[in-house]
């Protein structure tokens, strides 16, 4: 009996012992060595708001639709031109200023394979809210937007061939074609049930629009906290990435409204290309990251799109406050036209589509 009290003791302090050495929440527990069940807070909370998220996003761009005129739209698709200066700048200059940031910073290959990723992605949809806000062409926005998705399918693996050949076997990046796929459908379908409903009911899409309008601009402050949160974990990053996230969006803000003005378009329409190019797909690129690469190789490169998405929200957010200033003092509230003649990017017979225009047609 006093053998069985003694053993009983011994095995009560020894529990004693463990519990102080690990968790309660430890699932093996052997001494010190201790196997805790795995975190899936962050899983399960990036589950629960993406899927919020895209339905929030779906509606959105719904509400989008609704600003666009059917006839309008299709008269970008039939005459292409300010389709094609944006698809210049988003798989032209977007790389190619990738690959000269990364060259004049001198970073890591992997860190480079990263910026031109993110150089490569098509256009985000946040863009089409941000052209909302400053009275952009929605028509371009939208029909550039679904352009440049759908091209990415060619344009991404090709820009990537040409761009990352001195860094890394482009075979080792791995496209999401399903990803782009379901962005495509996501964006197409409510985008066409919302040009569906201003067609019929134009009152009704009214107020659809400025509904939306508010809640998409919720939804970026939204995206971008939830970003933060998230990948907390994860800001510790060289300085050089940091510098290279504040400048690549405004580089492409910048070289976009440049082209586009060169190219004849109108400040309305430059406006629109300049967002539709510096606004990248940063959730695409994080998934072509988190396929591609080992977790080592992520805690050198993986918080680059974050970085980027911050800067390119803050330079629109920029972009806006000075275009409504501009507006204040320049535009007419009455007709909200701005006082540049049409015929800069307009000619008589193609007013739908503002084709290029050269000084002799004029």
């Amino acid at each position: 009996m006093q053998t069985n009290s003694l053993s009983q003791q011994f095995n009560a302090v020894s529990l004693a012992d463990n519990s102080t050495a690990c968790p309660a929440n430890a699932t093996i527990c052997d001494g010190t060595s201790c196997v805790l069940p795995e975190d899936t807070f962050n899983q399960t909370l990036n589950v629960v708001l993406s899927t919020g998220l895209t339905i929030m996003l779906a509606l959105v761009m719904f509400s989008m639709g609704c600003n666009v005129e059917l006839n309008n739209f299709l008269g970008h698709i039939k005459r292409p031109w300010g389709i094609f200066v944006g698809f210049l700048c988003q798989f032209g200059i977007m790389p190619l200023t990738a690959f000269l940031l990364s060259l004049a910073f001198n970073i890591l290959p992997i860190q480079a394979v990263v910026v031109l990723i993110m150089g490569c992605c098509p256009g985000g949809t946040a863009s089409n809210i941000i052209a909302y806000w400053v009275d952009g062409d929605m028509d371009l926005s939208i029909s550039m937007t679904v352009c440049s998705t759908l091209l990415a399918m060619g344009m991404m693996p090709l820009c990537l061939f040409i761009y990352t050949k001195m860094w890394t076997d482009s075979n080792t990046i791995v496209l999401p074609y399903d990803s782009i796929g379901l962005s495509l459908v996501a964006l197409v379908i409510p985008v066409s049930f919302g040009i569906f409903v201003n067609h019929k009911w134009p009152a009704k899409a009214k107020i659809i629009l400025k509904v939306g309008s508010i809640v998409g601009a919720v939804l970026i402050v939204i995206i971008a906290v939830v970003g933060g949160i998230l990948y907390k974990g994860s800001w510790v990053i060289t300085p050089k990435l940091w510098i290279i996230g504040t400048i690549f969006p405004a580089a492409g803000y910048t070289l976009g409204f440049f082209l586009a003005r060169i190219a004849g378009l109108s400040w309305q329409r430059c406006r629109t290309v300049s967002l539709e190019t510096g606004m990248q797909n940063t959730q695409l690129c994080s998934t072509i990251v988190q396929l591609s690469f080992t977790p080592a190789q992520l805690e050198l490169m993986f918080t680059f799109p974050l970085i980027y998405s911050i800067f390119q929200l803050l330079f629109a957010l920029l972009i806006l406050g000075g275009y409504r200033i501009y507006r204040r003092y320049h535009i007419n509230p009455n007709t909200d036209v701005e006082k540049t003649p049409q015929k800069e990017d307009l000619k008589a017979s193609a007013k739908i589509n503002g084709g290029f225009v050269s000084d002799e047609k004029k």
